[in-house]
């Protein structure tokens, strides 16, 4: 006969602790998500969070209040904090100018989940770039969970440079769309899990290539899917003193 497997109470006691304190862990790198609002108006600090700078970007004035301008080649700024973790829809909104003489793919917003374990970089990330074609740009974004991925480039729509947008990437649990102002620039499906914790970059993709010439006024990242009718508003112009 097979002996009767015994089980110590104190051994499942430990077990039950550990099941807990490693789920707790889980749950401490992706809190639940909230609308956070970015305003690019110094480079120490965004977001409430301290930045770690690379190169020298530059605090500019706007018609829209101050702005950070990087220079193409190696001005960043690095976030620790992954603004949409956790977020099943979201919308995400950057107020930004791409100038002329940048190359010709830039990536100006990344935001990186990491390894809770090791804490390096996965391959699920959402970007925003640009690409450069006959002297004008077209919008480039990207999200990616697991195997599942999508790429949104329409350079059939073209903008100007040195001019003042708002851009938007939308995924609403099932399709990821794309705007420049509130007009779509291209959509596709994509099963996209909540992503964990991580780090941000503004002016340069997260592993220090493709930096981005212009300016970034301010980002908004919202936990739900919004209607263009939602977006966030270009502010008001801010009134030049030197004229009475």
């Amino acid at each position: 006969m097979r002996p009767r497997t015994q089980f110590c109470p104190k051994l499942l006691a430990a077990f039950a602790v550990a099941l807990l304190c490693a789920a707790s862990a889980m749950f401490a790198q992706t809190p639940a998500p909230r609308m956070q609002i970015w305003r690019l108006n110094r480079v120490d600090r965004i977001g409430g969070y301290a930045t770690e700078v690379l190169g020298h970007p530059q605090i500019i004035e706007t018609p829209y209040g101050k702005a950070v301008q990087f220079n193409g080649v190696d001005d960043a700024i690095f976030v620790p904090d992954h603004p949409l973790a956790g977020a099943s829809h979201y919308t995400w909104e950057v107020i930004f100018r791409p100038d002329p003489g940048g190359a010709p793919a830039q990536r100006f917003f990344h935001l990186q989940e990491q390894d809770p374990a090791t804490g390096q970089d996965t391959g699920n990330r959402m970007l925003f770039e640009i690409r450069i074609v006959d002297g004008q740009w077209c919008l480039d974004s990207f999200a990616s969970s697991g195997s599942s991925n999508r790429t949104l480039l329409n350079c059939k729509l073209l903008h100007p440079l040195g001019q003042w947008y708002r851009v938007t990437a939308v995924y609403d649990g099932k399709m990821l769309r794309n705007y420049v102002g509130d007009q779509l620039q291209g959509e596709g499906p994509l099963d996209l899990k909540p992503q964990l914790a991580g780090h941000s970059s503004i002016g340069v993709r997260i592993n220090k290539v493709y930096w981005f010439k212009g300016a970034v006024l301010m980002a908004r990242f919202t936990p739900r899917a919004l209607k263009p009718s939602e977006f966030l508003k270009m502010p008001g112009r801010v009134r030049d003193p030197s004229h009475k």
